[in-house]
C-alpha cells in the first residue's frame, strides 16, 4: 500500500492509516511528496509536479516487489497527484479522499471560505497566474478528467460538510469515474483526516474495499 498525504503535510499524516493497514498484513510505503517534508522542491504545484513523486514511488515498488498487487490511498493533494500521475501499470485498487475536481473550483472554494461569496470572484485572477508563477497551465490540474485513466477499482471518499471540496463536486467526480467504483460520504465530516474523524467506520469500509480487489496478505 502506497500512502499519499495532503497539502503542506508529510508522510507522518498517514501513520494512522499505515498502522491500521499493517495490522491487516499489508506492507506500507510512506513518502513525502515533492516540496513537502524531506523531499526537495521549491513550490507546491497542486499535483502537477507532485505526480512525479508518485510515479517514482510506484516504480520503486515495481522494482522491489515485482508481481505484487499495489493499492494506493491518496488524501486531497495526494489523491490529485496520483490521478495526475497517470500510472502505468495501474494500481490494483485506489482510494481517493477529499480530492478537488478542478483547480478553478479548488481555488474558488478556498477563497469563499476566507472571504465569503465575493472571494469566489477573485479565483480567475489567481488561476491565471499559474503559468507565470509555476509554469503550469490550469488545464493540467483537472483530476476529474483523468480518473478514468487509472483503469482500476476506485473508492471515492469525502465529508458531507467539506467546504474545500463540496459534496456536489465529489458526486461529479464519482459520476465521471468508470466502474468498478464505490462512493462513501462521511456524515458531518469536513476537509479533515477522515480516518481520525471516524476510525471504526473508515477501517471497516476501506478494509472491505481492499479485500475485494487486492490479494489478501498472508
Amino acid at each position: 500500500m502506497l500512502l499519499l498525504h495532503g497539502v503542506r503535510a508529510d508522510r507522518r499524516e498517514m501513520l494512522g492509516r499505515a498502522r491500521f493497514l499493517n495490522r491487516l498484513g499489508y506492507g506500507i510505503l510512506l513518502i513525502d511528496l515533492p516540496a513537502h517534508g524531506e523531499s526537495p522542491g521549491e513550490h507546491i504545484t497542486f499535483g502537477a509536479r507532485e505526480a512525479e513523486g508518485v510515479q517514482a514511488a510506484l516504480a520503486f515498488l515495481e522494482r522491489n516487489q515485482p508481481g505484487e498487487p499495489v493499492g494506493v490511498i491518496g488524501v486531497s493533494l495526494g489523491a490529485a497527484s496520483l490521478v495526475l500521475a497517470k500510472p502505468d501499470p495501474a494500481p490494483s485498487a485506489v482510494v481517493l479522499e477529499s480530492m478537488y475536481p478542478t483547480i478553478e473550483e479548488a481555488v474558488s472554494n478556498r477563497l469563499r471560505i476566507y472571504l465569503g461569496d465575493y472571494g469566489a470572484h477573485l479565483a480567475p485572477l489567481l488561476v491565471e497566474q499559474l503559468p507565470l508563477r509555476l509554469g503550469i497551465a490550469p488545464a493540467q490540474l483537472h483530476p476529474i478528467e483523468q480518473t478514468g485513466a487509472l483503469h482500476c477499482p476506485i473508492l471515492i471518499i469525502s465529508g458531507s460538510a467539506d467546504s474545500h471540496t463540496r459534496l456536489v463536486e465529489t458526486q461529479r467526480i464519482f459520476a465521471a469515474t468508470p466502474p468498478p467504483k464505490e462512493l462513501w460520504i462521511v456524515d458531518r465530516a469536513g476537509h479533515v483526516d477522515l480516518h481520525a474523524f471516524a476510525p471504526a467506520a473508515y477501517e471497516t469500509k476501506v478494509a472491505e474495499f481492499l479485500r475485494k480487489y487486492l490479494r489478501h496478505p498472508a
